[in-house]
This record gives C-alpha cells, sequence and structure tokens, in this order.
C-alpha cells in the first residue's frame, strides 16, 4: 500500500504546528488531526465580542531568544503586553512577582534595604527552626519557600494557592517544583525577564494558521477511534497525546492537575482593571480571574467610551480535584510519576515509526518560547 502522507501529526496545538511548519518546509507531505473541532490546542482563542478569549487560560509569549521571536512574528504580529499580575488575599491585592511595591503592601518598608532586611530577619527565623530539628536541606514544598521568602510571603502568596492547584498541602510536594522564587528589591512589576514578551494581534489562531500552511488538516477527528487507518496512511507518527494513553495505560496512568474553566460576559468595559488577579486564600474555591481584553487593548482605548467595547470578558478557573477527570494540562511530576514516565519512554524508545512530544507526550512541562525553540 502506498502511503499518501510522509507524516501524520496528532495533536494541532503548539508543538504540532511547529513540527508541521519545519516538515512541510522540508518538502514533506503532511495530514494535521485533533480531537477538538479547531486547531490551536490549548492556545485557542474564541472571539466574543471583538475579544479575543484565551478559551484555556492565560497565555502569554515570552523569549529573550530573537529568532524565536522573529519567527513568532513572521506569522503575526505580537504588541508590547508586559504581564504585571495580582495576588488577591483577603481583601488587599500584591503585586506579582514579589518585589518592592509587594513589600510595601505586605511590611510598610520603602527602601531596598528595609525590605532585604525583613526577608533575611525571616529567612534566618526559618532556617535556624530547621537546624534544631535536625533538617540540613529542605525536605518539601514548604520549606524551600519558607527559606526563599519567609514566612509572611509565604502564608499570604504561596501557600493557599499552590494548595488549591496541586490539590495537596505543600509539606507533602517535592521541593524542586519551587526551585527558585524571584525576589526583586525594585518596584518593578514585569513578571517575566525575557528581553521580548507580547500577545499576538488577533490572537494565536493567526499564529497556529500561519504554521499549518501548506498541510491537510482534519479536525474532530479521534485518532483512537480509527488508529489503523491513520496507522496506515502515513510513514510516520508525531503523536502530541497522552503518552500513556497510546500505550493503552498498560503500566498504569500518569498523573495530571486540571482546570476547568468558567466564561462569563459582562455588562461592563473594565472589570477588574488588570488581565490576571490570583486568588490565593484556600476559601475562594477558584485560582484566578483572568479578563481578557487586557491582553490586546490599551488604557487608551478601554477609557474612551467612543473606542471601547461596554462589554468584557472574564474567566474564573478552578482547579480539578484528584478524583475529577479533565483535561491532562499540568504533569504532576513527583518521584512516583516520573518512575513511571520513565518505564513508558522506553517503550517509545523502540518505536521506529513514531516521534512523541510536547507536554503530554513528554510527560514535560513546556513554556511556548520553549516548544519554538526546541523545534528550530
Amino acid at each position: 500500500m502506498t502511503k499518501k502522507y510522509d507524516y501524520i501529526v496528532v495533536g494541532a496545538g503548539l508543538y504540532g504546528a511547529m513540527f508541521t511548519w519545519k516538515k512541510i518546509r522540508e518538502g514533506k507531505k503532511v495530514l494535521v488531526i485533533d480531537k477538538r473541532p479547531y486547531p490551536g490546542g490549548n492556545i485557542y482563542c474564541e472571539n466574543i465580542h471583538g475579544i479575543n478569549v484565551h478559551k484555556y487560560g492565560a497565555h502569554i509569549f515570552h523569549t529573550s531568544n530573537k529568532k524565536v521571536w522573529e519567527l513568532v512574528n513572521s506569522f503575526v504580529e505580537f504588541n508590547r503586553y508586559t504581564n504585571s499580575p495580582l495576588a488577591y488575599y483577603k481583601g488587599r491585592l500584591y503585586n506579582m512577582p514579589f518585589n518592592m511595591n509587594t513589600f510595601y503592601a505586605m511590611w510598610g518598608v520603602k527602601t531596598p534595604q528595609e525590605a532585604a532586611g525583613k526577608l533575611e530577619e525571616q529567612r534566618k527565623e526559618i532556617a535556624e527552626l530547621l537546624r534544631s530539628q535536625g533538617v540540613s536541606r529542605p525536605r518539601n514544598l514548604e520549606e524551600q519557600a519558607l527559606l526563599l521568602v519567609g514566612r509572611d510571603i509565604y502564608e499570604t502568596l504561596i501557600k493557599g494557592y499552590t494548595q488549591k492547584q496541586w490539590g495537596r498541602d505543600p509539606s507533602l510536594l517535592p521541593s524542586f517544583i519551587i526551585k527558585r522564587l524571584p525576589v526583586r528589591l525594585t518596584f518593578d512589576n514585569n513578571y517575566f525577564n525575557d528581553t521580548f514578551q507580547g500577545i499576538p494581534i488577533g490572537g494565536y489562531n493567526k499564529l497556529i494558521e500561519g504554521l499549518l500552511s501548506g498541510a491537510d488538516l482534519q479536525c474532530n477527528t479521534d485518532f483512537f477511534h480509527e488508529r489503523g487507518r491513520w496507522e496506515e496512511t502515513a510513514d510516520k507518527i508525531l503523536f502530541t497525546g497522552r503518552i500513556d494513553e497510546y500505550y493503552g495505560y498498560r503500566l498504569g496512568k500518569l498523573e495530571y492537575r486540571s482546570l476547568r474553566f468558567e466564561h462569563k460576559v459582562l455588562d461592563c468595559p473594565n472589570y477588574q482593571g488588570n488581565a490576571v488577579i490570583n486568588y490565593t486564600d484556600t476559601s475562594v474555591p477558584y485560582t484566578r480571574i483572568i479578563e481578557h481584553k487586557h491582553f490586546e487593548q490599551s488604557y487608551a482605548y478601554l477609557s474612551d467610551p467612543a473606542n471601547g467595547s461596554d462589554k468584557t470578558v472574564i474567566t474564573w478557573e478552578y482547579p480539578l480535584s484528584r478524583e475529577e477527570e479533565g483535561e491532562p494540562y499540568y504533569p504532576v511530576n513527583d518521584e512516583k510519576n516520573n518512575r513511571l514516565y520513565e518505564k513508558y519512554r522506553e517503550l517509545a524508545a523502540k518505536e521506529k515509526n513514531v516521534i512523541f512530544g510536547g507536554r503530554l507526550g513528554e510527560y514535560k512541562y513546556y513554556d511556548m518560547h520553549q516548544i519554538v525553540e526546541k523545534l528550530l
């Protein structure tokens, strides 16, 4: 039987789209299939009342690699959006990442020297407490975070959010999840340290469309419903779905954290004044509220009734418990799951015609720029 395609790409997210773009440039014939009704994966945007809504959570592109930045901008122009999230805790707002604005709101300190002294005082207290217990290095996420930023910042801005996000007390999570926490002794609310950051003007769909240009695309198509057919249609497969599902979960299921998104259109031009506000108190069931128009629309647009939309779209993000089944978003890279993944990776290494890639295929968290850079 003559194969119709050189490659079938299973999954039309950013990884699959970048791989497709690369193979098309090599002169290969590629078919892309996706079980969702549209391409784009988790960066898909839906236009509602002229607002590009990030259907699967906030996505801000950031990189210090000029080649990566130039490539994505060759498909769609990116704006100069700066990520400056806020944290809400029991009626008070704090800037993220932790900077002089945060420390002023927390302790009333006004100089870098005062802030550094307060941080060092709290770090020293934790270090002495752990030493008195015979602990030489942090055993879990809680101890790691306390040593990095002290008790006040941890209790207010980290503990509750982490517990909601991972569905476990931070004292039960491995320390490597928080290897470092950004602490800036400046009044700078820019979350990222990268040279370039922004949002594609018109949404991420334009980027995906550009990357998939030249390939055949088939949505509403589940690879597993006609697996034999797809395996006979192409010489090779790029599989970006769950690696454990590909093997029928024969070694066991890998764990993921998931999210539920609740979108709502509001009859007001500006709901919270910022794109992202995290809710760090465990008494609040959601982890954050996103207001999508702030990703692409300027203050002048929002403040001018003649130009600004009289509606806005917000999204509540609810983490799903371990008992609830949802879309797999975040690999739980603890020791148990990493051992299981290694067994699946050993199976994958024996495959001659199948490549596994992406967050689900490699059981690894990727930022968008890391995917583009890797495939470049």
